[in-house]
Order: C-alpha cells, then sequence, then structure tokens
C-alpha cells in the first residue's frame, strides 16, 4: 500500500473507531437525563445534566496535561485506553449507583481530554495542507454515523413507551457498552507512519511526539507540549477560533442532551415522546453526516475557503433556534418526571422537532468541519497541544451550558447561543481570511523560485 493509500485507511480506521464508541456514548448522552428521571424515585439520585457538567468541566482542565501524556504513551495507546474508561462510564447505567456514576463522570473528562488530543495529533500526522480539509470531512461524517445506529436502536425500542423499565434500561447499556468495546479495539488496526524527514529536519511536532525507548526524552517531550500549549493558547488566531470554539461546545450541550430532554418531556406528543428522542438523535445524525461528507469531498474544488461553509452553519442553526423557540414549551429542559403540558407559540409539532434536529446538526457539522481543517492546516507542526486548547475551550464551555442547563427556561438557552454564535463567526472569519493570505504568500514564493 502507498504512504498515501496508508494515510487514508488510517482517517477512516480513525473515523469508524470514534463512530462505535460514540454510537455508544452519545446515545447514552441523549438519554441519560431520561432515564436518571426514571430512576430517581429509587436509592439513585443523580442529574444527568450534573454528569455532563463534570464530564467537560473536567475534560476542560484536563486538555492542560493531555498533551503530555500523549506524548509519553504514544497517540494510538492514549486512544485505546481512553475507550476503556468510555466503556466504563456507560456499563455504570447497567446497575446504576450515584457514587459510581458521579466517579465515573472524572475519570472519562480525564480520558476524553487525552482521546480527542490524540485524535487531532492522528488526523494531522495523516494528512498534509492538501487533504487536510477531505480528510476531516472524512473523519466528521465517519464519527457522526454514531448518531444514527444508536438512536435508531432506542427509537425502535422504545416506541409506545412512557416509562422505562429496569430490563430496557439494562439491555440498552449493555448493548452500547460492547459497543463502544469494539470502537476501542479497532484502534489497534491504526498503522504508524515512516519518518519521512531528513535527520537535519526542525519538525517540532517530531520533538514533541516522536518515539523515543529514553525515558528522559519522552519527559522533555511531555514538558515541551506543556509548554506549546500555553504559548499557543495566548496567540491571535488561537484567541479569536476560541470564540467560535465556545459556540460548539454550547451546541454540543444543546443538541446532545438539552434538546432530546425537551422532546421527552413534551405530554402533546403523546406516547412517542420518548421515542421520539432516539428519532431525534437519527435527524441530527443525518445533519452531520450529510455536512461532513458534502464538505470533506467539496473541500479540495472549492476556491471559496471555510468562510462560506461557517456562514451556511450560523443560518442554518438561527432558523433552527427559532422554529425551537416557537415549537416546544419553554420549561421543557427542567420538566419534572410528568412532563410538561404548556404550549409554546404553536401547537407541538412532531416534523418541526425532527426538521430542527436535522438543522442543529447540518450547522454543527458545517462549524466542526472547518474548525478541524483551519488547525490542522495553522497548526500542522504543533497539532497535538492546538487540538488541546480546541477540547479545553470546546469542553469548558460545554460543562458551563450543562449547569445552566439545570436552571434556564428554554428561550435564555437559545439566547446565549445567538450571541456566541454571531460574534465566533465574525472571529472565525477574521482567521480564515489572514489563513487565506498566508496561503497566497506561500504559493507566490514558490512560483517565484
Amino acid at each position: 500500500m502507498s504512504s498515501e493509500g496508508k494515510k487514508l485507511f488510517n482517517i477512516i480506521i480513525l473515523g469508524v473507531s470514534f463512530m462505535f464508541i460514540f454510537t455508544a456514548f452519545q446515545s447514552c448522552g441523549n438519554i441519560a437525563q431520561t432515564v436518571i428521571t426514571n430512576l430517581n424515585n429509587t436509592d439513585f439520585h443523580g442529574s444527568g445534566y450534573t454528569s455532563m457538567s463534570i464530564i467537560y468541566g473536567v475534560l476542560s482542565a484536563s486538555n492542560l496535561i493531555s498533551p503530555s501524556l500523549v506524548a509519553i504513551v504514544g497517540p494510538q495507546f492514549s486512544m485505546v485506553v481512553s475507550g476503556m474508561f468510555y466503556s466504563l462510564y456507560i456499563a455504570v447505567f447497567i446497575q446504576p449507583a450515584t457514587w459510581a456514576f458521579y466517579t465515573a463522570s472524572v475519570l472519562i473528562g480525564i480520558a476524553a481530554a487525552v482521546l480527542w488530543t490524540a485524535q487531532g495529533n492522528c488526523l494531522t500526522e495523516n494528512s498534509d495542507e492538501n487533504t487536510i480539509g477531505r480528510n476531516s470531512g472524512i473523519f466528521w461524517a465517519l464519527l457522526q454515523f454514531s448518531l444514527i445506529f444508536g438512536n435508531l436502536y432506542i427509537y425502535l425500542a422504545w416506541q409506545g413507551k412512557t416509562h422505562i423499565s429496569e430490563s430496557d434500561r439494562r439491555t440498552v447499556f449493555i448493548a452500547l457498552t460492547v459497543i463502544s468495546l469494539v470502537g476501542t479495539v479497532l484502534f489497534f488496526l491504526i498503522r504508524k507512519q515512516e519518518d519521512a524527514k531528513a535527520p537535519g529536519d526542525d519538525d517540532s511536532t517530531n520533538e514533541i511526539l516522536g518515539e523515543s525507548s529514553s525515558a528522559r526524552n519522552k519527559m522533555m517531550r511531555a514538558v515541551a507540549a506543556f509548554k506549546k500549549s500555553i504559548t499557543l493558547s495566548f496567540t491571535k488566531e488561537m484567541l479569536l477560533l476560541s470564540v467560535t470554539t465556545a459556540y460548539t461546545g454550547l451546541v454540543l450541550t444543546f443538541f446532545s442532551g438539552v434538546y432530546g430532554t425537551c422532546i421527552g418531556a413534551v405530554n402533546r406528543f403523546g406516547s412517542e415522546e420518548k421515542s421520539l428522542i432516539g428519532l431525534s438523535g437519527i435527524f441530527i445524525g443525518v445533519g452531520e453526516i450529510l455536512g461532513g461528507g458534502i464538505f470533506g469531498l467539496l473541500s479540495k474544488k472549492s476556491r471559496s475557503g471555510r468562510n462560506p461553509v461557517v456562514m451556511l452553519g450560523i443560518l442554518v442553526h438561527f432558523i433552527a433556534f427559532y422554529l425551537i423557540f416557537f415549537n416546544m414549551p419553554n420549561d421543557a429542559p427542567i420538566a419534572p418526571m410528568e412532563g410538561t403540558d404548556q404550549v409554546a407559540y404553536m401547537t407541538p409539532s412532531k416534523e418541526v422537532a425532527m426538521l430542527c434536529s436535522f438543522l442543529l446538526g447540518l450547522g454543527d457539522s458545517c462549524f466542526n468541519t472547518q474548525l478541524l481543517s483551519i488547525l490542522g492546516f495553522l497548526y500542522s507542526e504543533d497539532s497535538a497541544p492546538a487540538f488541546a486548547i480546541f477540547k479545553f475551550v470546546q469542553s469548558i464551555c460545554a460543562a458551563v451550558a450543562y449547569f445552566y442547563s439545570n436552571y434556564f427556561l428554554l428561550q435564555w438557552q437559545l439566547l446565549i447561543m445567538v450571541i456566541v454564535g454571531f460574534f465566533g463567526t465574525i472571529t472565525f472569519f477574521t482567521v480564515e481570511w489572514g489563513a487565506a493570505a498566508a496561503l497566497a504568500a506561500r504559493s507566490s514564493d514558490y512560483s517565484s523560485i
């Protein structure tokens, strides 16, 4: 297999592995609050929102050290170990205990930071400036198939049920745990890239993440990775992209946890309200896959850069927020176990709710594929620290959003996303214009040689 073929194979395996793991985890996140609401009349006293807030809070803090951990053990082994902790978190729901639930939330927060840092490094190692857009799209589309499979099962299994029994819960979470373990094992298929650099070449990625049997060298690389993370955090481009990244964190919280809870709380949806959570996840996944596939395949043919895709993303999201505001009761995110009988500005419509799910997924893919692409382009030699900063900002905003989701009515959650999304789009445009100018200057330099 050629070098380029091996790199594409690695990207596909990376995407498929994440697809399996997040089929389990995102399905878990979608139904966690609904399942927990059914448990809270037992000895279990936990909150899905609080758990997610802990996960993303710990994840954000752990991103300060995740580049160093990846530098010591390598990206492949980092992803394998992290995948095991994802499986552990999901397995807790088979026989829930409050202490185990929150302990697993802390552990998966650490694991997630390492997993996504290693993913960013693996994506960049197997890409160049000509293939980073395509590979980001392929990875994102494969990852988002996770929203289809798990939620399809939930939709079919829970159709017509208004209460989730202990047997239903165990069956779902045993299946999700096994799926997560399959994805973890697939990481072993990723093939290492041979170092093609000349001995005298200066490559900070190799300095930070290159393999070495020397413990001293590994520690030096770990320290260098930490210092590089701090340095990159205060660059102009990273500060501007952090606003865009913050928006993706808020949206992640909304579509992966809050919106499904809103749908499940609307009593006017009748006996379908719980199964509609799964159907909503499927439509989100269709939007994510469609966006990732289109923007990945068209990235090499597009000469207009990343800005039009991000502009499409924010317009699609604003339409979705407007429709959700009119369709969903204001108290839906914080409704009790009995649900809510309130009506917004229109009679709640299943069709509108599913359309909004699709638009949320499509808009999210616009932002994330372009963020992955521009990070891989700007920081090709410092990929691990750059992606660690990306996940740090995204996850801390997701943690904040999960926290206020316990208290804020729907209208205020939507307003926050509109404001942050508006400014995040402007800051992305600014960075992309600078990146386009740098690329044009580089091409001009090459052509003059």
